[in-house]
C-alpha cells in the first residue's frame, strides 16, 4: 500500500488479522513478469545408520556395556563411546544395531559418516562428513572452513537429541571436529586403532574381542543351515577355528559354503587348514580379510611394519618384550615403541606384563609379509639373534643350576649377542627356564629349519635343568631326539654323547626302558672309542637307571660300582656321590636298609659340602625312608619334612611328589592308614599337576587299596630315579 507520509516511491507492507506469512518472502517496490514462489521441500529427520543384522550373536555383554554407557534419563548429558578392535571383529555392526535400537531416544536423527581411515587414498577429510551433517539437516551450502562448520554443527546439535556414529576413525584429530559437544548426543567411533587421545575429551572406550567358539558356530548354523553343522560338526569346528573369531571372517566361510549346497563343510574346513592360503579362501566377490589386514598394514611406520613382518616368522605365537628387542636389534624402550604402535591398530594383542600375540589369522598375515623378506641378509641376521639369546640365556641359567653339567661349547652365530639374562639364583633361574619352556621349545625345533644343527644340541643341552627339576616328560624325550640328530649332522662326538646320556635319562623316565638301554649303550660304546672315561661313568650309570626299573638289582649294583671307581679316579666328587646315592637306593630296593644308611649320609655330606642343595635334599629324603624302614620313625619323619621343604624352596614339584610318596610308605609301616592315605592323596595331585601320569596312576591303585580293605599289604617300592 502507498502511504502519503512516505517518501516517493517507498512502499509499505503490512499484515493485519490472522495473516501469517511462511516460507521465503519477497519484498518488492514494482514486479515486472512472472513472479513463481513455491514452498520449501520437509527433509526427513535423517536415520543413516547403515544395514545390520537384526540380530547380533555372542555381542550381548557387549551391548549391555554400551547400555550402561547411557545416562538413564534421556534429557541428561550422554557420552562419545570408542569401539575399538581388530578389522573383521563386527565393530560397526555392533555400533550401529546398539544405535538403532536407541532410536526412540534420539527422535531428532542418527547420523552416519565413514571416516576411511584405512582407505587406500587416505582417511577421509573431516570437513567432508561435517558437511554431510549440516546438508541433512537443511543447511546448504555449508561454511568454505572446518572451524566454521564445526562451529555450526555444535550449534545445530545444541536443541537436538541426536546421535552419530563415526566409523572406521584413524585419529583423534579427525574425530574432535565432529564432535557436537550436546548434552542431548551420543556419538559412538569405530576404529582399529585405541584412538586414548579421545580420553581428553570425557570418551569412554570399549574394547571388542573376537567371538566365542560358540557364537562363531551359531553364526555359521544360521548361515548355510543348522542340519549341515550337525551333521558334519567336526568340520565345522574346523570351520570356525579357522576363522579365529572374525565375524568377517565365519561370514565369508559362510558365503563360500552356502553357495555350493553339494560340497560338504570338510571341503572348505580343509582349504581353510592350508596356512597362508586361508586369507586367500576368505574371499567372496573381493570382499576379504586380507585387505583389512593390508589396510592396518598400509599405516604402519616403516620401522614398524618391518618389525610386524619379522614377528611374524617368530616360531610361536605369544612373545616377550625381550624377544621383540633382541628381533629388532633395539634396546626394550625402543622395542616398546614399535610394538605400541602394532597395539595401537590392533594387530597385536597385549596377554600380560611386556607379553603379546598375534591373532590367529593377523599371525598368517604377518608371516606372508615377512616371507618377502626372510632370504634378505637383515631378517637372517634377525633370526639368528633370537636363536643366539635362547642358547645364551638357556645356558647362563644351566650354569647357575647345574653348574657341573655346564662343560660343552656354545657356538654363536651373531656377533654381538643381546645381553642374556642373569640370574641370581637356582629359583629365579628354573622359573624362567619353566616361563619360556614353550619357546625354548618353540626355538629348538626352528633350528632345524634354520638350518642351525650345532644350536640344536647345544639349546637340548643347556635345557638340562629344566628336565631335571621339572621334569617334562615329553618335551624331555622330544628336544634329545632332534639334539642327538643335530648333533650327528654337526659331526660333534662331545654332543652326540650328551644326547645320548641325558636323552636315556628322559626315556627311561617316560617308561621307555628298553629303548633308554639301547642309548646308553651306544653311549657307552662311544665314549670307550674316544677314550672318555666320565663319559663312560654317565653311560653306566643310565644303563644302572634302567636295571634298577627292570628290577635287575645285582646289575644295577655292578654298574654303580664301576661309576664311583671312575669318576673318583678323575677326581669328580659330585659325580661319585651321586653314584652313592643311587647305589643306596638300590639297597633299598633290596631290602637292605641297614646297609643303605651309611653310602646314602656320605652322598648326603659330599653333596652338601659342594653346596649341591637340591641333590643333598635327594639324599635327606632316601635318608628319611631308611629310617622309616629302620622303625627310626621320628627321625624319619624330621628328614622327609626337611626334604620336603628344600623341594618347595627350589620348584621341584616331581621331588616334592615323590618324597611325599616317601611319607606316605612311613605312615604305612607305622601302622597309620588315614595319615598315609593322606600323603599318597597329597602326593597324586602333585604328580598330576607336574603331568607324571604313570606315578600317579601308580598311587592311584594304591589308594584304592584302602577302599577295599584298610589294612593294606605293603609292597614293595618303586620310586623313579
Amino acid at each position: 500500500m502507498n502511504d502519503a507520509k512516505l517518501p516517493y516511491g517507498a512502499v509499505r507492507n503490512s499484515l493485519a488479522g490472522a495473516t501469517t506469512v511462511s516460507g521465503p518472502v519477497v519484498q518488492a517496490g514494482a514486479i515486472h513478469g512472472g513472479l513463481h514462489l513455491h514452498g520449501p521441500s520437509v527433509l526427513p529427520t535423517p536415520r543413516q545408520l547403515p544395514p545390520c543384522p537384526r540380530r547380533l550373536i555372542g555381542r550381548e555383554a557387549e551391548l549391555a556395556s554400551l547400555d550402561s554407557s547411557l545416562a538413564p534419563d534421556a534429557g541428561a548429558a550422554d557420552v562419545t563411546v570408542v569401539v575399538t578392535g581388530p578389522a573383521g571383529v563386527g565393530k560397526t555392526a555392533l555400533a550401529a544395531q546398539w544405535l538403532r535400537g536407541q532410536s526412540d531416544r534420539f527422535p531428532d536423527g542418527q547420523l552416519y559418516a565413514d571416516l576411511r581411515g584405512y582407505a587406500p587414498d587416505g582417511p577421509a577429510d573431516p570437513a567432508e562428513a561435517l558437511g554431510g551433517f549440516l546438508r541433512a539437516f537443511g543447511i546448504s551450502p555449508v561454511p568454505g572452513s572446518l572451524e566454521e562448520g564445526a562451529a555450526l554443527w555444535r550449534s545445530l546439535a545444541a536443541e537436538r537429541r541426536i546421535s552419530v556414529l563415526l566409523d572406521n576413525a584413524s585419529t583423534a584429530a579427525q574425530v574432535r571436529p565432529l564432535l557436537p559437544g550436546s548434552d542431548h548426543t551420543v556419538v559412538v567411533v569405530t576404529s582399529r586403532r585405541r584412538l586414548t587421545g579421545l580420553g581428553i575429551d570425557g570418551a569412554v572406550f570399549r574394547p571388542l574381542a573376537p567371538l566365542a567358539p560358540e557364537a562363531s558356530t551359531e553364526i555359521l548354523a544360521a548361515r548355510v543351515g543348522r542340519s549341515r553343522v550337525v551333521d558334519e560338526r567336526d568340520a565345522a569346528a574346523e570351520v570356525v577355528d579357522a576363522c579365529a573369531g572374525l565375524p568377517l571372517a565365519i561370514c565369508l566361510a559362510a558365503a563360500r559354503i552356502a553357495a555350493r549346497p553339494a560340497q560338504s563343510l570338510a571341503a572348505t574346513a580343509e582349504m581353510l587348514g592350508r596356512g597362508t592360503d586361508r586369507l586367500a579362501a576368505l574371499d567372496v566377490e573381493g570382499e576379504t580379510v586380507r585387505d583389512l589386514l593390508d589396510a592396518s598394514y598400509g599405516v604402519l611406520e616403516p620401522d614398524t611394519a618391518r618389525l610386524y613382518g619379522l614377528l611374524g616368522l617368530l616360531p610361536f605365537a605369544e612373545f616377550t618384550l625381550e624377544n621383540a628387542a633382541v628381533l629388532a636389534d633395539l634396546d626394550p624402550a625402543g622395542a616398546d615403541r614399535l610394538l605400541d604402535g602394532l597395539i595401537d591398530v590392533h594387530l597385536l594383542e597385549e596377554t600380560g606384563p611386556q607379553r603379546f600375540r598375534f591373532h590367529d589369522l593377523v599371525r598368517l598375515h604377518a608371516r606372508a609379509r615377512g616371507a618377502l623378506v626372510r632370504g634378505t641378509p637383515p631378517a637372517a641376521a634377525a633370526l639368528d639373534r633370537v636363536v643366539d639369546w635362547y642358547l645364551a640365556s638357556a645356558t647362563a641359567a644351566e650354569a647357575v643350576v647345574s653348574p657341573s653339567h655346564r662343560t660343552l661349547a656354545r657356538d654363536y652365530r651373531t656377533r654381538a649377542v643381546h645381553p642374556a639374562r642373569e640370574f641370581t639364583g637356582d629359583v629365579p633361574a628354573v622359573e624362567w627356564l619353566d616361563a619360556e619352556r614353550d619357546r625354548l621349545a618353540d626355538v629348538l625345533r626352528w633350528c632345524e629349519e634354520l638350518g642351525r644343527p650345532a644350536a640344536a644340541w647345544q639349546l637340548a643341552d643347556a635345557m638340562w635343568p629344566l628336565f631335571l627339576r621339572l621334569r617334562p616328560g615329553r618335551l624331555w624325550v622330544e628336544a634329545h631326539r632332534i639334539g642327538l640328530r643335530a648333533a650327528r649332522a654337526d659331526g660333534s662326538r662331545s654332543g652326540e654323547l650328551r644326547m645320548l646320556t641325558s636323552g636315556g635319562n628322559g626315556l627311561r623316565n617316560a617308561g621307555e626302558g628298553e629303548e633308554a638301554a639301547d642309548w646308553f649303550t651306544a653311549a657307552l660304546t662311544l665314549a670307550r672309542e674316544t677314550d672318555r672315561p666320565l663319559a663312560q661313568a654317565d653311560a653306566l650309570y643310565g644303563l644302572s637307571q634302567t636295571h634298577r626299573m627292570a628290577g635287575r638289582l645285582d646289575a644295577a649294583a655292578e654298574c654303580l660300582d664301576q661309576v664311583v671307581r671312575l669318576r673318583e679316579a678323575e677326581d669328580y666328587l659330585r659325580g661319585s656321590a651321586l653314584a652313592r646315592l643311587a647305589y643306596g637306593e638300590v639297597l633299598l630296593l633290596a631290602g637292605r636298609a641297614a646297609e643303605a644308611v651309611e653310602p646314602i649320609e656320605r652322598a648326603g655330606r659330599e653333596l652338601a659340602s659342594i653346596e649341591d642343595d637340591y641333590e643333598a635334599a635327594r639324599a635327606t629324603a632316601f635318608l628319611g625312608l631308611a629310617h622309616g624302614r629302620l622303625g627310626a620313625y621320628e627321625l624319619a619323619e624330621a628328614r622327609i619334612e626337611e626334604a620336603l621343604a628344600g623341594f618347595r624352596a627350589r620348584l621341584s614339584a616331581h621331588w616334592e611328589a615323590r618324597t611325599l610318596e616317601f611319607a606316605g610308605q612311613v605312615e604305612e609301616l607305622r601302622g597309620r592308614p588315614d595319615a598315609a592315605r593322606a600323603r599318597f592323596e597329597q602326593s597324586m595331585a602333585r604328580y598330576r599337576e607336574v603331568g607324571a601320569a604313570a606315578e600317579a596312576a601308580r598311587l592311584a591303585d594304591r589308594l584304592a587299596a584302602y577302599g577295599a580293605d584298610s589294612a593294606v599289604t605293603l609292597r614293595p617300592d618303586d620310586p623313579e630315579a
